[in-house]
This record gives structure tokens, sequence and C-alpha cells, in this order.
């Protein structure tokens, strides 16, 4: 049995989406790292940087960053397509992208949600959100550029149309992406509409 820490409409939601995909064992532990300060403190002991998604693996090794996670559950449950296997054409192009946003995309979150984690005053926190929300869009116009149809890397389907799916509801929303992005759009909507996954959408975000 799996265990994934996690808190509704956060990164957290990727990782559910792809143990629901792999068909294996998991429960979900809830947290609330932003209102608890008992849920920080034990998340903190699991995950020093007090974020989540952390994965407890049924012999008890921790294992926290989402991408990792995809790497690993693409690894136990190669059936669920999460990754195309080594020696795939596709395997550069999707390693490239998962990088791309767990190193580029999700520090535009970690620095803009929270600017007074960073600088001080109003001017240059307000400066902080705009200039990271701006540099979002831009990072999100080169996966647009990149992306294929149905899903991202073209016909099959794997994690990094997850990624997008959920995403594509944080900051800018999904109307800029309707508008701006409109592959990654269709690839978010073509995700969110398979029956499997309709538990998860509920949970998260009702």
């Amino acid at each position: 049995m799996y265990t994934l820490y996690a808190q509704p409409s956060t990164g957290s939601t990727l990782s559910e989406i792809m143990l629901t995909l792999a068909g294996v064992p998991f429960a979900i532990k809830s947290v609330d790292i932003f209102d608890n300060p008992a849920d920080r403190e034990m998340l903190q002991r699991l995950n020093p940087l007090t974020q989540v998604p952390v994965l407890i693996l049924p012999d008890g090794t921790v294992m926290t960053e989402s991408g990792a996670i995809t790497l690993h559950l693409a690894d136990v449950a190669p059936q669920a397509g999460l990754a195309p296997p080594a020696g795939h054409p596709d395997r550069p192009a999707f390693l490239r992208r998962l990088v791309f946003i767990v190193a580029a995309l999700y520090p535009t979150w970690a620095y803009g949600d929270d600017p007074g984690r960073w600088v001080t005053g109003d001017q240059a926190k307000a400066e902080l959100r705009a200039s990271t929300d701006e540099h979002r869009k831009a990072l999100w116009r080169q996966m647009e550029a990149a992306a294929g149809a149905p899903w991202f890397l073209g016909q099959t389907r794997s994690a990094l149309d997850i990624y997008v799916a959920v995403m594509n509801h944080w900051r800018p929303r999904s109307e800029w992406f309707a508008a701006e992005c409109p592959k990654l759009s269709a690839i978010a909507s073509r995700l969110r509409a398979e029956p499997e996954l309709a538990e998860v959408w509920q949970r998260n975000e009702g």
C-alpha cells in the first residue's frame, strides 16, 4: 500500500492521478499545510520543504518531488503509460519536457504565490508576483509550440498530459489557456473527460 500525503488542488493532484492510472493500492492522507500548524510540523519531518506530494512507498521509503514520483510510478506500472520506455523515440522529448515543467515552470509559483517569503515591501512583492506570472506565460507558450495532438507527445498519452491538465487550472487559469494555448487547453479537456479520473477531479476541485 502506498500512502500519499495530499492537499486538494495542489501538486499532489498530479501524483493522485498517476497512482490511479497505475492501478496500485494507495491511501490518501489529507493535510492542510497552509492553515494547520500540526500538519505542517508533521509533514516537515517527512519533507523539510514542507510541500506535497509526499509519497510513502510500500517498504516505508519516503519520496518527494513530483517528477521523481512520476518516474518511479512509470517504472512500477509501465502498463499505465506514464512515460515512454527506455529506447522509445519519444523518450528524450518526454524527459526534456518533464524536467522543463518541474525545473522552469514550477518555480514561478514557488516564488510568485507568496512573494513575501522572498522580498519585503508591497511594491517589491507586487513586482515579483507580476514578473513570475508573465514569465510563466512565456514558458507555457514554449510548451504550446512543442505540443502535439491529441496528446502532448502525439498519439500516446503520458504524464506530461497530467501536468498540463492539473496546471491548466492554476494561474493564469483555464480561460487564458483556451485563448493563448489552444493545444494545451484541448489536452487538459481531453484528460479531464476520462471517466476513471472523475473522482480525483471531484475530490480536488469540487
